[in-house]
Protein backbone atom coordinates (compact mmCIF):
# COMPACT_ATOMS: atom_id res chain seq x y z
CA UNK A 1 0.00 0.00 0.00
CA UNK A 2 1.34 3.22 -1.17
CA UNK A 3 1.48 5.66 2.37
CA UNK A 4 0.33 9.65 1.41
CA UNK A 5 3.88 10.42 3.37
CA UNK A 6 5.59 8.78 0.70
CA UNK A 7 3.54 10.44 -2.14
CA UNK A 8 4.14 13.65 -0.77
CA UNK A 9 8.02 13.50 -0.35
CA UNK A 10 7.88 12.06 -4.02
CA UNK A 11 6.69 15.44 -5.15
CA UNK A 12 9.65 17.63 -4.93
CA UNK A 13 11.90 15.05 -5.87
CA UNK A 14 9.55 14.57 -9.17
CA UNK A 15 9.50 18.73 -9.59
CA UNK A 16 13.33 19.01 -9.55
CA UNK A 17 13.72 15.97 -12.14
CA UNK A 18 11.82 17.57 -14.59
CA UNK A 19 12.82 20.80 -14.41
CA UNK A 20 15.95 19.75 -14.49
CA UNK A 21 15.35 17.79 -17.57
CA UNK A 22 13.59 20.92 -19.09
CA UNK A 23 16.17 23.45 -18.10
CA UNK A 24 19.14 21.58 -18.98
CA UNK A 25 17.50 20.22 -22.67
CA UNK A 26 16.64 24.16 -23.35
CA UNK A 27 19.91 25.39 -22.53
CA UNK A 28 21.94 22.62 -24.38
CA UNK A 29 19.58 23.11 -27.09
CA UNK A 30 20.57 26.51 -26.87
CA UNK A 31 24.33 26.24 -26.79
CA UNK A 32 24.64 23.68 -29.51
CA UNK A 33 22.81 26.24 -32.14
CA UNK A 34 23.51 29.36 -30.78
CA UNK A 35 24.27 31.35 -33.93
CA UNK A 36 20.70 30.38 -34.65
CA UNK A 37 19.56 31.18 -31.22
CA UNK A 38 21.20 34.67 -31.44
CA UNK A 39 19.23 35.24 -34.91
CA UNK A 40 15.86 34.47 -33.44
CA UNK A 41 16.56 36.49 -30.62
CA UNK A 42 17.66 39.50 -32.86
CA UNK A 43 14.17 39.43 -34.72
CA UNK A 44 12.28 39.49 -31.77
CA UNK A 45 10.60 42.99 -31.88
CA UNK A 46 10.97 43.04 -27.96
CA UNK A 47 14.65 41.66 -28.06
CA UNK A 48 16.22 43.13 -30.62
CA UNK A 49 18.31 45.81 -28.80
CA UNK A 50 18.84 43.44 -25.36
CA UNK A 51 19.69 40.31 -28.18
CA UNK A 52 22.94 40.20 -26.97
CA UNK A 53 22.44 40.01 -23.51
CA UNK A 54 19.41 37.91 -23.97
CA UNK A 55 21.42 35.17 -26.17
CA UNK A 56 24.04 34.73 -23.02
CA UNK A 57 21.78 35.66 -19.96
CA UNK A 58 18.61 33.02 -20.43
CA UNK A 59 20.77 30.00 -20.78
CA UNK A 60 22.93 31.08 -18.33
CA UNK A 61 20.38 31.61 -15.57
CA UNK A 62 19.01 28.26 -16.67
CA UNK A 63 22.21 26.67 -15.97
CA UNK A 64 22.59 28.17 -12.86
CA UNK A 65 18.75 26.90 -11.94
CA UNK A 66 19.80 23.45 -13.02
CA UNK A 67 23.16 23.73 -10.54
CA UNK A 68 20.65 25.07 -7.69
CA UNK A 69 18.27 22.28 -8.26
CA UNK A 70 20.86 19.97 -7.95
CA UNK A 71 21.81 20.35 -4.40
CA UNK A 72 19.10 20.46 -1.53
CA UNK A 73 20.13 23.43 0.08
CA UNK A 74 19.48 25.20 -2.98
CA UNK A 75 16.11 23.28 -3.69
CA UNK A 76 13.44 26.04 -2.61
CA UNK A 77 15.03 29.08 -4.09
CA UNK A 78 15.48 27.23 -7.63
CA UNK A 79 12.24 26.10 -7.42
CA UNK A 80 11.00 30.35 -7.12
CA UNK A 81 13.44 31.06 -9.81
CA UNK A 82 11.98 28.32 -12.31
CA UNK A 83 8.77 29.74 -11.21
CA UNK A 84 10.10 33.17 -11.91
CA UNK A 85 11.95 32.00 -15.07
CA UNK A 86 8.72 30.23 -16.52
CA UNK A 87 6.52 33.15 -15.51
CA UNK A 88 8.59 35.52 -17.69
CA UNK A 89 8.91 32.70 -20.77
CA UNK A 90 4.81 32.90 -20.65
CA UNK A 91 4.73 36.53 -20.34
CA UNK A 92 6.77 37.25 -23.40
CA UNK A 93 4.57 34.62 -25.30
CA UNK A 94 1.46 36.44 -24.17
CA UNK A 95 3.27 39.86 -25.16
CA UNK A 96 4.42 38.62 -28.72
CA UNK A 97 1.27 36.44 -29.48
CA UNK A 98 -0.94 39.88 -28.68
CA UNK A 99 1.19 42.96 -30.31
CA UNK A 100 3.51 41.79 -32.98
CA UNK A 101 2.47 40.84 -36.45
CA UNK A 102 6.12 38.78 -36.75
CA UNK A 103 6.65 36.19 -34.19
CA UNK A 104 9.70 34.25 -34.22
CA UNK A 105 10.46 31.15 -32.23
CA UNK A 106 13.55 31.04 -30.37
CA UNK A 107 13.51 27.97 -28.61
CA UNK A 108 15.75 24.76 -29.43
CA UNK A 109 15.25 21.86 -30.36
CA UNK A 110 11.73 19.39 -29.92
CA UNK A 111 10.41 22.57 -28.24
CA UNK A 112 10.84 24.59 -31.67
CA UNK A 113 8.00 22.23 -33.16
CA UNK A 114 5.49 23.09 -30.73
CA UNK A 115 2.66 25.48 -31.62
CA UNK A 116 1.63 28.44 -29.63
CA UNK A 117 -0.87 26.80 -27.77
CA UNK A 118 1.05 23.88 -26.91
CA UNK A 119 3.94 25.85 -26.21
CA UNK A 120 1.72 28.04 -23.55
CA UNK A 121 0.41 24.73 -21.71
CA UNK A 122 3.71 23.47 -21.90
CA UNK A 123 4.92 26.67 -19.64
CA UNK A 124 2.06 26.61 -17.61
CA UNK A 125 2.61 23.10 -16.39
CA UNK A 126 5.91 23.61 -15.81
CA UNK A 127 4.65 26.83 -13.81
CA UNK A 128 2.54 24.25 -11.97
CA UNK A 129 5.52 22.10 -10.98
CA UNK A 130 7.42 24.63 -9.62
CA UNK A 131 4.32 26.05 -7.54
CA UNK A 132 4.42 22.11 -6.43
CA UNK A 133 7.81 22.15 -5.70
CA UNK A 134 7.89 25.46 -3.73
CA UNK A 135 4.50 24.50 -1.47
CA UNK A 136 6.28 20.64 -0.77
CA UNK A 137 9.44 21.96 0.00
CA UNK A 138 10.15 22.92 3.35
CA UNK A 139 13.23 25.71 3.95
CA UNK A 140 14.71 25.03 6.99
CA UNK A 141 15.75 29.07 6.71
CA UNK A 142 12.31 29.76 6.01
CA UNK A 143 10.27 30.05 8.76
CA UNK A 144 6.09 30.27 8.10
CA UNK A 145 3.58 31.36 10.27
CA UNK A 146 0.98 28.57 11.61
CA UNK A 147 -1.98 29.52 10.37
CA UNK A 148 -4.52 27.95 12.87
Amino acid sequence: MIKFNNIVESIPILARTLLIILFGYATSSKFLDFSNFQIQLGQSPILTAYAGWVSWGIPIVELLIVAFLSFPKYVYHAFFASYSLMIMFTTYIIIILNFSDFIPCSCGGVLEKLSWTEHMLLNVLFIAIAILGIVFTTNKNHKTKKLL
